[in-house]
């Protein structure tokens, strides 16, 4: 696997290359991860690193103009790798290991699996980095073609993104699979509530409302602060819990709004801590307004049998179903009805998060995710005894 991230690192996109690792080694698959220097080495999985670059920290998301050197020591990184472990095909991450990966393919006679985790224009955009029709824009659409043209196969993680690569980019339909983002249901299971309520100060029978993802513009955490003023005005007693990182200017923002005495942030939550954080809560939220990416949050949310308000997308309802309680798109003042009715409706909440529970364990575990995820490599390895 190529990761150009600083993997591990407690959020969304580590989440999905970590819990694939471990579902391909549960079905005899041998897995090395070629990564940045930066971010934690996780239990049980062979991970080679970068040399290390002691000027760049950066462990969020979103672009950097540091990225292109950082990616090309990786490239030299899995391919001394991929050289003594001689695999049977590269799993690139993300567009960057993706470009990197058409090179080690033709360097390594093998092929190439893309796991694309959403439009890299898109991403751009989201995160304010290139404006949509601007040059810089373009040159990344035409790498962003190029890249998808030369994988092999690709993988999406929710099928609003195959129909885009068919539909906008115009990749074969037979190169590209939906393979959504799964959870570790004996992981993330419902914990008893009343612990980490205590830790954080924050009264027993609060109606609390949870978050746990990366913090920006994109996730919509402007949009959850501006429902939160409209919840203080109307009096609401609703309380949020908001974790993950970087939190320090959004902190800044709840103080400037008001509302810094409805919501506690707690920074970086560590993944094998994060079910019993989000047990805490009664309800969840994810106001992500990016359509490009899936929103991995979500199964994590079901599997500890919270109800969640979204705003409503094809990639949240494809997750939630009927499970899911849906906002309009991008309306802060419809997601505030939405949590104040929730959080009045008892019977309510414990019908949806019973839902969501049901719903994680039979439909979202990662032991079927690997499964499918090994059909696919032995397809792509060995053509001819597929058909």
């Amino acid at each position: 696997m190529v990761a150009p991230t600083p993997f591990f690192s407690d959020r969304g996109c580590h989440v999905r290359i970590y819990e694939e690792a471990r579902a391909l080694m549960a079905c005899g698959h041998e897995v090395r991860i070629a990564t940045y220097h930066l971010g934690r080495d996780m239990p049980g999985i062979a991970t080679d690193r970068t040399v290390s670059v002691p000027w760049y920290r950066k462990l969020s998301a979103g672009p950097s103009w540091h990225k292109p050197y950082l990616d090309i020591l990786l490239f030299f990184t899995a391919l001394r790798a991929a050289r003594r472990m001689r695999p049977d095909l590269i799993h690139a991450h993300l567009h960057e290991g993706a470009f990197f990966g058409v090179f080690l393919k033709k360097i390594l006679g093998i092929p190439l699996l893309f796991d694309c985790q959403g439009s890299l224009t898109g991403e751009l955009a989201d995160h304010g980095f290139a404006r949509e029709g601007s040059l810089l824009y373009r040159v990344f659409a035409l790498m962003e073609g190029w890249i998808n043209r030369n994988a092999d196969a690709i993988i999406t993680s929710s099928g609003a993104g195959r129909d885009d690569l068919v539909g906008r980019w115009g990749v074969p339909a037979r190169k590209v699979t939906a393979l959504m983002d799964g959870v570790d249901t004996a992981v993330f299971r419902p914990y008893p509530r009343d612990e980490v309520r205590r830790r954080l100060g924050i009264a027993p029978q609060v109606p609390l409302v949870v978050f746990l993802g990366v913090l920006n513009r994109y996730q919509g955490i402007d949009l959850l602060l501006s429902s939160m003023v409209i919840l203080k005005a109307k009096g609401s007693p609703v309380r949020f819990l908001v974790m993950g990182f970087p939190d320090g200017g959004y902190r800044e923002r709840a103080r400037e709004l008001g509302v810094e005495d409805m919501v506690t942030f707690t920074g970086r939550i560590d993944y094998g801590k994060a079910s019993a954080y989000l047990s805490a809560g009664d309800m969840a939220v994810s106001p992500k307004i990016s359509l490009t990416e899936a929103n991995g949050k979500l199964f994590n949310y079901m599997a500890c049998g919270l109800p969640t308000v979204v705003f409503d997308t094809p990639i949240n309802r494809e997750i939630l179903g009927d499970a899911g309680v849906y906002a309009r798109f991008g309306d802060a003042a419809d997601l505030a009805d939405r949590i104040e009715a929730l959080a009045a409706d008892g019977a309510g909440r414990d019908r949806l998060g019973q839902q969501a529970r049901d719903r994680a364990e039979k439909e979202h575990s990662w032991r079927a995710r690997g499964g499918e995820l090994s059909g696919i490599y032995r397809r792509l390895a060995n053509p001819a005894g597929s058909r």
